[in-house]
């Protein structure tokens, strides 16, 4: 690996942190920018949710290195087709997966305040379950990272329209963040997907576009945002859990 802090490596990275400003990414690109990372930052996490993006990320990763640390978020409320996929990423990749689980006391807490279902109540009860089923646990695992991988892209939706392909992690101070498919179109993803056979998660077949907890999630319809179908039930908030955005983050 090179010797780099990752400080300095993420100063001079080798390549235009931004690109393509114009034009359509391409695999190789994405390629370039996973072979710098995992030279640059021994300690390397590629964090996913199971969906089309970390299917990507997963195949392209194995491909470059031997030593993926995959990790993933259990919130306790995954449907079963999200447990379903891992298996099969570790089956076919032969993948030890670091999984992640909230807190009991934390979990404890809120759901004997406000109930199972707090999150139809209010955004406010839906961020604060978010929070401790999902911010809470990636923030203690990355503790031990010095980057982490995700599969975000800008056109998912408005609040991660500027996603920088690699920056120092708001969120996470002290870490670097880094979206190789940020420019990455949905056509892309799949195209992807079915050129190199990858494992995908079996709700998209029946009309989901974004995945997350089950009761959380729904199908959308044609010409619906690709958000659109995350917490379905709120008017004019943000489609994010706080995992790539706040809303004091801007």
């Amino acid at each position: 690996m090179a010797d780099q802090s990752p400080t300095s490596a993420l100063e001079d990275p080798g390549f235009d942190p931004d690109f393509p400003s114009t034009g359509v990414a391409t695999t190789a690109q994405a390629v370039s920018v996973l072979t710098w990372a995992y030279a640059a930052f021994p300690r390397l996490a590629l964090v996913s949710s199971f969906q089309a993006e970390s299917s990507v990320l997963i195949d392209m990763a194995t491909r470059i290195s031997d030593h993926v640390r995959l990790v993933t978020i259990d919130t306790g409320r995954l449907p079963q087709e999200t447990h379903d996929v891992l298996d099969r990423m570790r089956q076919r990749y032969g993948l030890a997966i670091e999984v992640v689980s909230p807190e009991a006391d934390d979990l404890s807490k809120l759901t004997v305040e406000h109930g199972t279902n707090l999150f139809y109540g209010s955004p406010e009860l839906r961020r604060s379950c978010c929070d401790v089923r999902k911010v809470r646990p990636l923030k203690k695992a990355l503790l031990a990272f010095d980057a982490w991988i995700t599969g975000v892209r800008r056109s998912q939706a408005v609040t991660r329209a500027k996603t920088p392909i690699v920056s120092a992690d708001p969120l996470h101070p002290g870490l670097t963040k880094i979206a190789p498919l940020a420019h990455w179109t949905r056509g892309q993803v799949w195209d992807y997907i079915h050129q190199h056979r990858v494992p995908y998660h079996a709700l998209y077949d029946l009309g989901y576009t974004s995945i997350g907890c089950a009761p959380c999630t729904r199908a959308t319809q044609p010409g619906e945002d690709e958000r659109a179908g995350r917490w379905w039930w709120e008017q004019g908030e943000s489609k994010e859990c706080g995992l790539h955005w706040a809303p004091d983050a801007g």
